[in-house]
């Protein structure tokens, strides 16, 4: 064991403990799957990442550096908000990007590019790995899982970008807010929830204070069902599900955590053929881990 680099961000907020929590070693070689993998449930956190450099085929194609993610119990392919945070810590432990403009992460799913946009960092939404509607049988053991009549769910898509996202849209936001599921019913399902936050039936309309969406995830943990603060895989594919249906317009804020006393702001942009999901993030933990 030795002392290795360590932050502890606090990712879709610029107000520390508003966000989703992030434990980012920036110094991960040398480590097993199976220490990362006990450092990660030890820190009770949703993600925590390990810092690497790019593997030769990264770095060739152009990556700054290679993340390693995990989640309590496995470990992930691609997840948005240990993505930003880990953007975030390695550019405040002075992490120099190869190209201006630009940084480069490589990750399971390979390599996801990420840009500054003033004070927030925004990543490139990877493809959606299965897309289209869902079977009616899911929607309908969704509906009594969350405790709606299947009338209320609106639309519904797959919405899997490594991790298996089911998307459902709700009549509302204040019907997303209530939601109390049945971890029983819907074992083993990722699903995602949004609802309008605007005037219903308006497309991408905004509340006052600028949000178009509710977003909730749930999610198998630990102790059974398990709901994320601010989740950026989910409100990447959301975004390329709702934007490609007219159901959002190119560009919209989404609010998530609401329900956990968070204050999640997820910036969703559409720039060409591609979406970008950004937020903004900041360093609540700094200091050295024994690993």
């Amino acid at each position: 064991m030795r002392l290795r680099p360590f932050q502890q961000v606090d990712v879709f907020t610029a107000t520390p403990y508003l966000g989703n929590p992030l434990a980012v070693v920036l110094d991960g070689e040398g480590l097993s799957t199976e220490e990362m993998q006990r450092f990660t449930n030890w820190t009770n956190l949703s993600e925590a990442t390990f810092v690497l450099p790019p593997t030769p085929e990264g770095h060739a194609a152009g990556a700054d550096y290679r993340v390693r993610i995990f989640c309590p119990g496995r470990e992930l392919p691609f997840a948005g908000h240990p993505t930003l945070g880990t953007c975030h810590a390695w550019l405040q432990a002075g992490g120099q990007p190869r190209a201006t403009g630009r940084i480069v992460q490589e990750c399971g799913v390979g390599l996801v590019t990420l840009r500054r946009d003033g004070e927030q960092l925004a990543f490139a939404a990877p493809p959606l790995v299965k897309s289209g509607p869902l079977a009616e049988d899911d929607v309908q053991l969704i509906a009594r899982g969350l405790g709606v009549a299947r009338d209320d769910i609106v639309a519904h898509a797959w919405c899997d970008n490594g991790p298996n996202w089911r998307g459902v849209m709700l009549r509302s936001a204040e019907q997303v807010l209530g939601l109390r599921p049945d971890g029983a019913v819907l074992a083993g399902l990722d699903v995602g929830v949004v609802g309008p936050r605007g005037k219903v039936g308006v497309v991408g309309a905004s509340d006052a204070e600028g949000i178009a969406f509710e977003v909730r995830a749930f999610f198998p943990g630990n102790n059974g069902l398990a709901e994320d603060p601010v989740t950026g895989s989910l409100n990447a594919a959301l975004a390329q599900w709702l934007i490609g249906a007219g159901l959002a317009p190119s560009r919209y804020v989404a609010s998530q955590g609401t329900a956990l006393g968070r204050a999640g702001r997820v910036h969703v942009q559409q720039d060409g053929p591609q979406i970008w999901v950004g937020g903004h993030s900041v360093t609540c933990v700094r200091g050295e881990v024994r690993l």
